[in-house]
């Protein structure tokens, strides 16, 4: 079984994948679309890598406000995760991504990634971070 983690975005979705005993999370790609609303081809992206890795759940990010309150972007997650969860027929679960940009930043800075490269990586790493998150809390 393996479990795959989503950073959904206005114009990317980072992707991050377990292993197969749900112990690590590891950043896979970045889906870019470009418009918020063209999804098709990201659907058909990620329903590949559905069975390419023969996922059986999902985890989508949630992106509250620091005070805990949803805004407008946890609604178009919602509507997201509720797309995805009809055409995949997998269990969608959040997970709430406060702060994981940031955090998914240090750790490129930490590894010596440049500034102007980060934005290349940082909606995967953000993915693993959530899906990390989430691996750990069922496994308490």
């Amino acid at each position: 079984m393996r479990i795959m983690g989503l950073d959904y975005g206005a114009k990317t979705v980072g992707v991050a994948m377990s292993d197969e005993m749900l112990l690590t999370a590891q950043p896979l790609e970045t889906i870019t679309r470009e418009r918020e609303g063209k999804l098709r081809q990201t659907m058909a992206r990620l329903e590949a890598l559905m069975e390419e890795y023969q996922v059986e759940r999902i985890v989508v990010g949630l992106p509250k406000k620091l005070s805990n309150e949803e805004g407008q972007r946890c609604e178009k997650t919602r509507e997201f995760a509720d797309m995805l969860e009809r055409r995949s027929g997998l269990e969608v679960v959040f997970q709430d991504e406060r702060l994981t940009t940031v955090a998914a930043d240090a750790v490129l800075e930490q590894g010596g990634v440049v500034k102007e490269k980060r934005k290349k990586y940082i909606d995967k790493v953000a993915a693993s971070l959530i899906l990390q998150g989430y691996l750990d809390s069922i496994a308490e």
